[in-house]
C-alpha cells in the first residue's frame, strides 16, 4: 500500500512538472517523422496479466510492428527518437501506466510474451509476482544493452543467452531485499545515470 501511494504521489508531481515537454517532445516526433508521437507494445504485467505499454515513438512507423529488440545505431531510428533514446525520454509516458496501477516506478521491466515464455519457473514466479516498472537495478546494470547487442552477431540469441538471465538474477535478487528506501535509492541512481549520460 505504501509503495501505491509513493507511486501515485510522485506520477502525479511529475505528470504535473512534465506535462508541456511531453507535449513538446510530441509535436517534435510528428514533425520529425510521419506517425504517432506515441508507440504502444504489448508486455507481461503482474502475474503475466498483458497489458500496452506506452512509449514516445523512436522509430520509423511501420519499423516497431514486429520489434522486440534494438540494437544502437539501427537505422530505422529517427533524428527525435535517437536523442530521446540516449536519455531515456522515451519512457516518460509510463507515468501514465504507474497512474493507472499497471506498473510502479521500481520493479522489474516489464518483458514481451515471447520472452516470459522462456523464463525460467523460478525466475516467472518471482519476477511476475510485483508490478513491473519504470527503473530496477538490472535496467541500471544493463543500461548500455544496446551497446551489446550492437556488437553481437546475433542479437536475439546473445539477449536469451546472455542478457536474459543476468536481468532475471537481478530482478529477483531486488524483490526479494525491496523497500522504500531500496526503491528510493534506485530511483536516485537512475537519475544520476540519465543527468551523467
Amino acid at each position: 500500500m505504501a509503495k501505491r501511494l509513493f507511486d501515485l504521489l510522485l506520477a502525479s508531481i511529475l505528470l504535473g512538472i512534465l506535462c508541456l515537454p511531453m507535449l513538446i517532445i510530441g509535436m517534435w516526433i510528428r514533425l520529425d517523422s510521419p506517425g504517432p508521437a506515441l508507440y504502444r507494445q504489448e508486455r507481461a504485467g503482474l502475474h503475466g496479466r498483458l497489458f500496452r505499454i506506452q512509449k514516445f515513438r523512436t522509430m520509423q512507423l511501420r519499423a516497431q510492428d514486429d520489434l522486440l529488440l534494438t540494437a544502437d545505431g539501427d537505422a530505422r531510428i529517427t533524428r527525435a527518437g535517437r536523442w530521446l533514446r540516449a536519455r531515456r525520454f522515451d519512457e516518460l509516458p509510463q507515468l501514465f501506466d504507474v497512474l493507472r496501477g499497471r506498473m510502479s516506478f521500481v520493479g522489474p521491466r516489464p518483458e514481451v510474451p515471447r520472452y516470459v515464455a522462456l523464463y525460467p519457473e523460478t525466475f516467472r514466479d518471482i519476477v511476475l509476482s510485483v508490478r513491473p516498472g519504470i527503473t530496477d537495478p538490472a535496467t541500471l546494470a544493463h543500461r548500455h544493452e544496446g551497446e551489446l547487442l550492437a556488437r553481437a552477431s546475433d542479437p536475439e540469441q546473445f539477449y536469451v543467452q546472455q542478457l536474459l538471465p543476468a536481468k532475471l538474477q537481478l530482478q529477483a535478487d531486488y524483490i526479494v531485499r525491496a523497500t522504500l528506501l531500496t526503491d528510493l535509492g534506485i530511483l536516485l541512481r537512475t537519475a544520476a545515470a540519465v543527468i551523467t549520460r
